[in-house]
């Protein structure tokens, strides 16, 4: 995209929702000065979404980081509304409801029929098909993805979407928004997921994997943890809770659930949701966001091992890290060959800045080229033998392992052509 694309002036915005989401990027908008709307279906959300933002800027007040006369004017600077006609003049407005398609195709064609001409339409869907929702308008050229990460007014990466028909303004204003907000905006194509839950999806389903071969959860969670992140990927399942994936199967009505969903949905289905129940994974004592190991978990996850014929085995360390990681390695090259990431710095960045990624190893693409990619794809073509297709290289790995190069040469290459 050239630097010089024209991009439209954001001076008033609008959230389509109150809530986390809604509630965390009307904060952002607020924060950089930006007078924001945030429209709720009742009062009663309403009123709750304000009183949540109240709430965090009062926190922000007793913890020093803003004075009072900043804190109310910036409570000034966001309106609680009921209705849509209400927003109709924001330059932007963000979609941020919950990851339902049908409900956010139905407020699309809605902020069709109402925004002014040339406002952005904005989505803050984490991985629904955008393309659905511009097709419910007369103008998709102003439709783009604007995924915050929670909580939104604190985390600074945002991946702006282009749809198939998304204008260049349109992306340009968005990417310039970002950084008007203190957000670092990273540039996605439209695919399931986009950059980084996509990614997640191969880190989590290895972590869940390696449990029913013979490691446990705080096993992994040690290496995770050891190389650089804040948590691993059970304790962040704990602190998400895990009774929301586990209730979106049961509403679907999945019957062929992956393995790797087996574990969780036992655990729910004992009322072990997470942090919020004192029990998950791990236990928590009352009021504790330490978790600690609960032999209860650890005779489940080995009697689930047994039903699905696995035989257990010790994991070191060395495996543990590279099946987490490696996932991260192989589906980024594949995102770059569809060009859905633009550069492999692109998506270091989404790591780094959304997934908590220890900056000093400079996310999962440089970490990969400093181990050098022929022992990365060595590996993986080992994993791909013992494990089967989702360890199938990316075709971009392979060539890359094979002439000798690396994801920064990739970039270089690409920047100059």
């Amino acid at each position: 995209m050239p630097r010089e694309t024209p991009k439209k002036d954001i001076a008033s915005a609008a959230t389509i929702g109150g809530g986390l989401m809604g509630g965390g990027i009307a904060m952002s908008f607020a924060d950089a000065g930006i007078p924001v709307k945030v429209l709720e279906v009742t009062r009663e959300a309403l009123d709750k979404g304000l009183s949540v933002i109240e709430y965090n800027y009062n926190r922000m007040v007793r913890s020093g980081r803003i004075t009072e006369a900043e804190r109310d004017e910036r409570l000034d600077r966001i309106e609680g509304v009921l209705d849509y006609e209400a927003v109709a003049d924001a330059d932007v407005v963000v979609e941020a409801v919950y990851e339902n398609l049908d409900l956010k195709k139905e407020i699309f064609a809605k902020l069709d029929a109402t925004m002014k001409d040339g406002a952005v339409l904005a989505s803050n869907t984490s991985g629904l098909d955008l393309d659905q929702m511009a097709a419910m308008t007369k103008r998709p050229g102003d439709v783009v993805g604007t995924h915050f990460f929670s909580p939104a007014n604190i985390m600074q990466l945002l991946e702006v979407v282009r749809g198939v028909e998304t204008n260049p303004g349109t992306l340009a204003t968005a990417m310039a928004l970002g950084k008007a907000i203190g957000k670092v905006p990273v540039m996605s194509l439209n695919a399931p997921g986009f950059i980084g839950n996509r990614m997640l999806g191969g880190y989590t389903r290895q972590a869940g994997e390696i449990i029913l071969h013979g490691a446990l959860p705080e096993q992994v969670d040690k290496v995770i943890v050891d190389f650089g992140f804040n948590m691993g990927p059970f304790a962040m399942n704990d602190l998400v809770g895990l009774d929301l994936g586990w209730r979106a199967r049961k509403m679907a009505g999945t019957t062929d659930k992956p393995l790797t969903t087996i574990v969780p949905d036992k655990l729910c289905d004992l009322g072990r949701f997470g942090q919020k129940t004192n029990v998950g994974f791990y236990t928590y004592a009352q009021g504790s966001r330490q978790g600690q190991p609960d032999p209860a978990v650890a005779k489940l996850i080995e009697e689930t091992s047994a039903e699905l014929g696995f035989s257990r085995r010790e994991i070191n360390e060395d495996e543990i890290l590279k099946r987490c990681l490696y996932p991260l390695v192989n589906i980024g090259a594949q995102l770059l060959d569809e060009g859905v990431a633009l550069r492999a710095s692109d998506i270091d960045v989404v790591y780094i800045y959304g997934y908590g990624f220890p900056k000093y190893r400079g996310g999962p693409m440089y970490y990969a080229d400093a181990v050098g990619l022929d022992n990365v794809y060595r590996d993986i073509l080992a994993f791909h033998q013992e494990y089967g297709d989702a360890w199938r290289p990316a075709p971009l790995l392979k060539r890359l392992a094979e002439a000798g190069s690396s994801f920064a040469a990739w970039d270089a290459a690409k920047s100059a052509k």
